[in-house]
C-alpha cells in the first residue's frame, strides 16, 4: 500500500492568514496541538503566535 498522505511543512518564520490557512482544530495549533498564544497587535493587525511551537496567523 502506498501512503497517499502528505505532511504538510509549516514555515515558522512565516506569518499565516487565518482566512488562507483557519485552525483545523478550533482554538489550537495546527502544528502541535497547542492551545497556548502569545497576541498581539501592530498596525491594525492581530497577530497570534503559538507559546509552543511560534506558528504565526495574523487573524
Amino acid at each position: 500500500m502506498e501512503e497517499k498522505q502528505q505532511e504538510e511543512v509549516i514555515d515558522l518564520d512565516k506569518v499565516y492568514n487565518y482566512n488562507e490557512y483557519p485552525d483545523k482544530r478550533s482554538g489550537r495549533r495546527d502544528n502541535c496541538n497547542s492551545a497556548q498564544f502569545k497576541n498581539s497587535i501592530k498596525g491594525g493587525v492581530f497577530l497570534r503566535e503559538c507559546r509552543q511551537c511560534g506558528m504565526k496567523k495574523s487573524i
